[in-house]
């Protein structure tokens, strides 16, 4: 039985800040998070955990240090990492222009394994800890992200993406041949460890009604998997839906009609949404994974949070690299903010930071695992410095609470404030060099 104790500031979220106010929060400026067998025993003020330690277990003091969750992205392909930043496109033109080619690199294993070593680098060095990947067609572009979180004790959600039209011929599948690779997928890799299955059609244009209803046919086969997708991202996006469904009421209902909407079922973005979307979403407890940086940088359009929270929708953020243009969690909350400005609305720090932690846990039906430091959840956290710049340093010293210094922190953050990333309970190398 191994034990150890960190001490630092400490916060994290046990419900949404939205409905419980500061009842859903707690802040520690003096805090020790205390870890057995990679599992969290307690939280709380220090000189309450230290009266309940054993005098034997070690206690990591860590100074300027901000401990909390790791953060929870739920919506990200790790196939684009070579892209990010990729000048010019709205989102077909740009799925055409770069993301095919790319992702048509991953028949390669040895190509797959190293771009899935480098880019669950850049989530670790961000300090995220757990995500929802899409992978590529190939199947073993899947076992390349598996093979590569396993080694790290990863907790994370991946499937093979399932496309057999409106594509390069190289990076289509058929409806058998999608079936047939994603069961052996999900046989081979789900619930081994900690890393999780997601049936993975890419979006409605590139799937034919018969695939999504194959894709159905697996979730009835494996109803504890996932299911990840895209949703209303783009204008022309919707209108090429419509020609080619033009049976279905609208976008979510080509879904809808394969029997693809659920509790596990995450959709990405879903900017242009009407009443009856959201209903129908709502009702039968789809999840949104809200990308605001991706969003931003292809001029998909505003995410209209108030819409979807008034509606009971969960929602997590998602990086959505490579149209997004940062791994960072911070620099996505910050470009969340923003876009909730441009709608009128004003995005809290607890708000930003509960999505991005329990939130998202919650989203994908984890929070009994992760996002929290509640006792037996996963110790999987991160530790944000601080005094990580000069200039940093100098801006903390005017924030009156941990409000404003986690709004300073979502504003001016990136992986430099991110000193530590601890995958249960065991702390990984960081700012990894990619030569």
């Amino acid at each position: 039985m191994t034990q150890q104790a960190f001490q630092g500031q400490l916060f994290y979220f046990v419900a949404d800040p939205r409905l419980k106010g500061s009842q859903a929060w707690h802040y520690h400026a003096d805090g020790i998070l205390w870890i057995r067998d990679g599992k969290i025993v307690a939280a709380g003020d220090a000189a309450s955990i230290k009266s309940q330690l054993p005098p034997t277990v070690p206690i990591q003091t860590l100074p300027d240090q901000l401990l909390m969750p790791g953060f929870i992205d739920t919506h990200i392909h790790y196939p684009q990492t070579e892209m990010i930043a990729a000048y010019g496109e709205q989102l077909l033109s740009w799925l055409n222009t770069y993301t095919f080619p790319t992702e048509q690199k991953f028949a390669d294993p040895d190509y797959a394994a190293w771009v899935a070593d480098i880019f669950l680098d850049q989530l670790l060095d961000n300090g995220t800890t757990t995500a929802m990947i899409f992978a590529t067609v190939h199947p073993q572009s899947v076992d390349a992200i598996f093979q590569c979180a396993q080694a790290r004790k990863l907790r994370i959600i991946s499937g093979k993406v399932l496309m057999d039209r409106n594509a390069p011929p190289s990076l289509c599948d058929t409806p058998e041949t999608g079936f047939s690779q994603t069961e052996a997928l999900i046989r081979r890799w789900h619930g081994v460890d900690r890393l999780l299955y997601a049936i993975t059609p890419r979006f409605a244009p590139t799937s034919s009604p018969e695939q999504l209803l194959r894709a159905q046919q697996l979730r009835a086969c494996y109803p504890d998997v996932y299911l990840q997708t895209h949703l209303s991202e783009n204008k022309d996006e919707l209108a090429w839906v419509h020609r080619l469904f033009p049976d279905a009421k609208d976008y979510l209902d080509v879904y809808q009609q394969a029997g693809l909407l659920g509790p596990r079922s995450i959709f990405a973005h879903g900017i242009h949404l009407d009443e009856s979307a959201c209903t129908r979403l709502a009702d039968s407890g789809s999840i949104l994974a809200h990308c605001p940086s991706s969003n931003l940088f292809l001029g998909s359009g505003l995410f209209d949070l108030r819409r979807i929270q008034a509606h009971n929708i969960p929602v997590g953020i998602g990086s959505d690299v490579g149209a997004g243009t940062s791994f960072s969690m911070l620099k996505n909350l910050s470009d969340g903010y923003k876009v909730q400005q441009l709608r009128g609305v004003s995005l809290s720090a607890f708000e930003a930071f509960y999505l991005a932690t329990l939130g998202g846990a919650k989203a994908l039906s984890l929070d009994d695992k992760i996002g929290s430091f509640l006792p037996g959840r996963e110790a999987d956290f991160i530790t944000l410095d601080l005094v990580a710049t000069p200039f940093l340093k100098y801006r903390l010293s005017h924030c009156k609470n941990i409000e404003e210094i986690l709004f300073a922190l979502m504003m001016l953050g990136d992986d430099r404030m991110v000193s530590g990333t601890w995958i249960m309970g065991e702390k990984q190398s960081l700012h990894v060099r990619l030569d």
